[in-house]
């Protein structure tokens, strides 16, 4: 067991996956001296030299062209964007070349690439590069999508996307790289695509992901004080989705809130109730409600961007009144 940080568990992977396999390269905007604009490579360039650590220009299209190019011939390559919100540009070469070469060439070449960026409220930085679009990516047939929200499995779901055939997009959220954890980065870690129930409980269920995990967890301890026992789902990945856990707990527990800081319309929210009330619809005791994002861009003021994503009071709110019917 170590103390790490969501970053350190996230370099601690890097290193590891291009020491294993010289085949592992970075590429991105200040990826090599400077470190990563969060500082994930920091020092990685000392270890393995300016030829796998690869400082681009200022051009997304060009950083992640680069990498599915490289990743068809041969290579793993790492591509880093600044932020999530710059997946405009590059959605042509992701959603329309990465994401559909393995079905445009009969299956006899894949894109063996992970796109690292990060995502999300919390360090006020105004509307053009705080966004959650994980719905844009889960939206897209053919890309892989993990989220991870502790610094356990930062490592290992990167460990692991290292090892996919197909493109995988991972979504960092910004304001989890100092969250300083307890993690064994050394036992086996849970399948790929598997979600796991972070808290137990038997009266309603949150299904969840990245940091929305943490404000899952922390609302049920609160409301645990009120005499209400609430399960917490971190799915992990979304693209695969584990639906089949998600659908076991929601039966046994007869309610479900499907949590995400993303825009409440067409969200990660919106697929996952339709999902459990499809699927849960003989067991449900309520209807499923979404606690999302507000459909707004986010405002740079802290005080107004904390209003704009889901809190954990609004997620004890929202629970009290559903368990006191």
């Amino acid at each position: 067991m170590v103390e790490i940080t969501y970053r350190d568990a996230l370099r601690d992977a890097l290193r590891d996956a291009m020491a294993a396999d010289d085949r592992v390269v970075v590429i991105g905007e200040e990826v090599g001296a400077y470190g990563g604009a969060y500082g994930v490579t920091k020092g990685l360039i000392e270890e393995f030299g300016p030829e796998r650590l690869i400082d681009t220009p200022i051009s997304e299209p060009g950083i992640v062209g680069t990498a599915v190019g490289a990743a068809m011939t041969g290579l793993r390559p790492v591509a880093e964007l600044m932020y999530v919100d710059f997946l405009g540009l590059v959605m042509d070469q992701l959603a329309n070349q990465a994401a559909k070469i393995r079905y445009m060439f009969g299956g006899q070449i894949g894109v063996p690439m992970v796109l690292r960026t990060q995502g999300g409220t919390g360090r006020s930085a105004g509307a053009q590069h705080s966004q959650s679009l994980e719905a844009w990516v889960m939206h897209t047939p053919g890309l892989r999508l993990a989220m991870p929200a502790t610094a356990e499995d930062a490592y290992h779901l990167l460990r692991q996307a290292l090892t996919l055939s197909d493109p995988v997009v991972f979504i960092e959220h910004k304001a989890l790289y100092a969250r300083k954890e307890t993690a064994d980065l050394t036992r086996a870690p849970a399948p790929w695509g598997k979600a796991i129930v972070r808290r137990p409980g038997r009266d309603a269920t949150i299904v969840t992901y990245s940091r929305m995990v943490h404000v899952a967890l922390e609302a049920a301890n609160r409301l645990a004080a009120l005499g209400h026992d609430v399960e917490v789902i971190d799915l992990r990945t979304l693209a695969p989705l584990d639906i089949e856990t998600v659908i076991a707990s929601v039966n046994r527990t007869g309610r479900a809130v499907a949590l995400s800081e993303g825009p409440l319309t067409a969200g990660v929210a919106a697929e996952l109730a339709a999902r459990i009330s499809e699927e849960c619809f003989d067991y449900l005791e309520d209807p499923v409600i979404r606690i999302a994002g507000e459909d707004i861009p986010i405002p740079v003021s802290p005080e107004l961007e904390a209003g704009s994503v889901p809190s954990v009071e609004l997620v004890v709110e929202t629970l009290t009144r559903m368990l006191s019917r």
